[in-house]
C-alpha cells in the first residue's frame, strides 16, 4: 500500500500490528492436533485436512460474529466484509505451518505420534512468535515483549500437558 491510499494511517497501522488472529489460530492448530492424538492414529492427509478446515471453519465464525454480532445496526457493504475477511485470515494462516509440518513429517521418518508432536511444537513456536512479534510491533518495551512471550508459552504449555496427560 503506497501513501496516496484512502485509507486512514490508523486503520493501516491497526492492521499490521494486530496477530490476535494468528495467536489464536496458532493455539487453535495445537488443540487439534493434541485432539486428533486421544482419538487413535490419524494419517497425515486426514491430519493435514483437520487443521485446515478446523482453521477455516473457525475463521467464518470470527468473520461472521464480526459481521453480525457487532455490525447489525447498519447495513453491510461488501467491502466491510472483504476487511472482516482479510483481518480474520491470520486464523487460518496460523494452522498453514502445522499442516506442513504434518506434510514433510515423512522426511523425518516420523510415526503418527512423532508427527503430532511435531505440529504441536511449529504450533507453539508459532504462537509465541506471533505473540512476541505483535507486542514489538506495537512498540512495547523488551520486557513487555518477553512478557508476551512467556504468557503465550504458559497457555501453549498447557496444551502440551492436556496431550501427555491424555495419553497416559
Amino acid at each position: 500500500m503506497n501513501s496516496a491510499s484512502s485509507e486512514p494511517a490508523s486503520e493501516t497501522s491497526t492492521a499490521r500490528v494486530d496477530y490476535t488472529g494468528a495467536v489464536y489460530g496458532s493455539l487453535l492448530a495445537a488443540s487439534v492436533v493434541v485432539g486428533s492424538g486421544t482419538l487413535g492414529s490419524f494419517p497425515k492427509v486426514e491430519l493435514i485436512l483437520l487443521l485446515l478446515c478446523t482453521a477455516v471453519v473457525f475463521w467464518a465464525a470470527h468473520v461472521f460474529s464480526r459481521l453480525f454480532g457487532a455490525r447489525m445496526v447498519h447495513h453491510l457493504s461488501w467491502g466491510e466484509i472483504g476487511r472482516a475477511c482479510a483481518e480474520e485470515r491470520p486464523i487460518v494462516g496460523a494452522a498453514v505451518p502445522p499442516a506442513c509440518a504434518v506434510a514433510i513429517s515423512p522426511l523425518f521418518g516420523l510415526d503418527a505420534q512423532g508427527t503430532a508432536w511435531l505440529a504441536l511444537v511449529v504450533a507453539l513456536v508459532g504462537q509465541v512468535g506471533y505473540g512476541t512479534l505483535a507486542a514489538s510491533r506495537a512498540g512495547a518495551s523488551r520486557g513487555l515483549m518477553v512478557l508476551a512471550g512467556v504468557i503465550n508459552l504458559l497457555l501453549g504449555s498447557i496444551i502440551v500437558l492436556l496431550k501427555v496427560a491424555i495419553q497416559h
